[in-house]
C-alpha cells in the first residue's frame, strides 16, 4: 500500500479481545480489541461501506486493521482524508438473524469504520 497508512494489524501489540492496552496510543483509533460496541443505526443517502443490517446491533471488537482513506468519501472523488481506523469486528449471529437455526456461538465479523462506532458498557 502507498503513502503512510500502515498494512492492517501493524503497530499492534496484542490482538487478543480483552487485550489490555491503548489503541489510540499505537494511531489507531479508540478502541482495544474486546471493547463492545454498538453499530450507529443511521440511514445516510449516498454511498455507505457499513452493510445495513448490522446498523443498531451491538458486538465486540475483534482486531484493529488499521487507518485507511474513508471510502465513503473517495467514492465521490473525495481524498478520504483524514484516514480513518478500520475494525473487524465480531456479531453473534444470533443476535443478527432471529431465526437463525445454527449455534448460538456462531459470529459473523465485519469490517467497521470507527465512525460508525459507539462503545457499549460491558
Amino acid at each position: 500500500m502507498s503513502g503512510n497508512f500502515p498494512p492492517g494489524g501493524a503497530g499492534r501489540q496484542d490482538n487478543k479481545p480483552g487485550a489490555k492496552f491503548a489503541a489510540e496510543s499505537f494511531g489507531f483509533g479508540v478502541f482495544a480489541p474486546g471493547t463492545r460496541v454498538r453499530v450507529r443505526g443511521a440511514s445516510l443517502p449516498g454511498h455507505i461501506r457499513t452493510p445495513y443490517f448490522l446498523r443498531g446491533h451491538e458486538g465486540v471488537i475483534e482486531s484493529v486493521a488499521g487507518k485507511f482513506p474513508n471510502p465513503e468519501d473517495l467514492a465521490y472523488g473525495r481524498p478520504g482524508m483524514p484516514p480513518r481506523t478500520l475494525y473487524r469486528v465480531a456479531f453473534r449471529q444470533p443476535d443478527l438473524w432471529p431465526a437463525y437455526a445454527g449455534s448460538g456461538q456462531d459470529t459473523l465479523i465485519a469490517d467497521i469504520f470507527e465512525h460508525w462506532l459507539d462503545e457499549r458498557p460491558s
